[in-house]
């Protein structure tokens, strides 16, 4: 059988002036990736067609970093749906088998909603509409049906009495036979109160035109669309509640799962718990058996099989932790490789730098990897032991085996096997603290006299 082949136009050209903010509303981001990401993941194989407004460059530099081959449209006025979409003119007269009409402020439609659309089309409706049924209707444009077809989209202003008792309404996505979309969309008019050019027409033409429409229904949550930033977090709310019920599904175990924070992109292997109050930024992967224990922070890292994470642990981007590695409370770890069984158990920074196996950071540990301009490197061999309190100053290797004494600050290469201690010597004064509070106790100021 021949692939029907897909055209998405993704419409943008909305302002969003309600979120109260100067960044493109489809650039905002809920599962961390921007609304416009999730819109074009869903349509994924299909040929792509953003229509802007005007001044929205960052909008097709994001959708071609996503999607290079993406064709980017401007509609220059506003003057309704139908009109933006034949902003993209050039690319429907191509004339793909299906045309989806999608909007870039509407995140969660999932590629199986728009696969449907498309079914609908493959089975002859020149015309396929996504509806859903809201515990209220008002205010949404009702789809009238006759039968399994569709026979107008009437919006809530122009809808009789009976109309507005119809509970399945429009969703707003839309997809459209490539054979007749192009002259469909041409005949829509602006006779309305705004004067503008609404897409919802397409269903009165096609029926004219003796084509037949259909109406699919979905869930209420795949047709959210945002305008605000409450909106905003409500989608959050949903998407989040999508990706813990997969992966709880896919086998991790979530003490509390509303709790814990996903990525569209987090990757779980077998076996994996997560303890409440977690939260994974993009790009994380964490494999067999490991475990995330509460209030820790993951973004770009790898958790290796059967690691253990936090409590209160941060891994940022370029943290790769091998098998049965141990990252404790208050740990950080940036650019780093720690290989397999080595311990960070408390309160390190490890960055830049590789801790081989089996290594031991103490408690208070940190890489100083920064100089003010450069990043610096720091290499820890397999099983070496850094002491409590120890400052490694980058570039500095540590061998294989090496002991680093508590409280040092070391700046040269420690050689395998070896121990390192950087300190002043211990002075003892006996009775000095005693002394020192007799003369607070009389009253007397020390001045700039030293208490011998």
């Amino acid at each position: 059988m021949t692939q029907r082949t897909c055209l998405a136009i993704v419409l943008a050209a909305g302002e969003g002036t309600r979120m109260r903010t100067s960044l493109p509303k489809a650039l905002h981001a809920i599962g961390g990736r921007t609304l416009l990401e999730h819109v074009l993941t869903a349509a994924s194989g299909a040929d792509i067609a953003l229509v802007v407004g005007p001044d929205h460059g960052g909008l097709e530099i994001a959708a071609k970093k996503l999607v290079p081959q993406a064709q980017v449209f401007v509609q220059h006025e506003r003057l309704g749906t139908a009109h933006a979409v034949l902003a993209a003119k050039a690319a429907i007269a191509r004339k793909p088998d299906d045309i989806l009409v999608m909007f870039a402020d509407t995140p969660l439609v999932r590629a199986e909603t728009l696969a449907q659309l498309r079914a609908a089309l493959s089975k002859g409706a020149a015309v396929a509409v996504l509806g859903f049924t809201p515990a209220d209707p008002a205010g949404y444009g009702r789809l009238v049906m006759k039968g399994d077809e569709l026979t107008a989209i009437r919006e809530d202003r122009d809808a009789s009495a009976a109309e507005r008792k119809i509970g399945f309404v429009n969703g707003g996505l839309m997809a459209l036979a490539g054979a007749h979309a192009l002259t469909i969309l041409e005949r829509i008019g602006n006779a309305n109160a705004k004067g503008e050019y609404y897409l919802t027409d397409a269903v009165a033409i096609a029926r004219e035109m003796g084509l037949k429409a259909v109406a699919i229904e979905t869930a209420e949550d795949d047709v959210l669309g945002i305008n605000t930033k409450a909106q905003l977090a409500q989608a959050e709310a949903v998407l989040q509640a999508r990706l813990r019920r997969a992966a709880m599904d896919a086998g991790v175990t979530m003490v509390a799962p509303e709790t814990v924070f996903l990525s569209a992109d987090t990757k779980f292997g077998k076996d994996v718990t997560i303890e409440p109050n977690v939260v994974f930024g993009q790009g994380v992967t964490v494999d067999d058996g490991a475990v995330i224990r509460s209030f820790s922070h993951l973004e770009g890292a790898h958790v290796g099989k059967g690691a253990r994470v936090g409590p209160y642990a941060r891994l940022r981007p370029g943290a790769d932790l091998g098998e049965d590695v141990h990252i404790g409370n208050f740990v950080e770890v940036k650019a780093a490789r720690i290989e397999a069984g080595a311990k960070a158990n408390h309160l390190s920074y490890i960055g830049d730098a590789r801790v081989g196996a089996g290594a031991n950071i103490g408690a208070g540990t940190i890489t100083c990897n920064y100089d003010g301009t450069h990043k610096h490197h720091t290499d820890i061999g397999a099983g070496a032991f850094i002491g409590s309190n120890s400052s490694l100053v980058a570039p500095i290797k540590i061998g294989d085996g090496a002991y680093v004494g508590s409280g040092s600050v070391v700046t040269k290469d420690v050689p395998a096997d070896a121990l390192a201690v950087e300190r002043s010597e211990q002075t003892i004064k006996e009775g000095w603290a005693k002394r020192l509070r007799q003369i607070k106790a009389m009253g007397k100021s020390l001045g700039n006299k030293k208490v011998k």
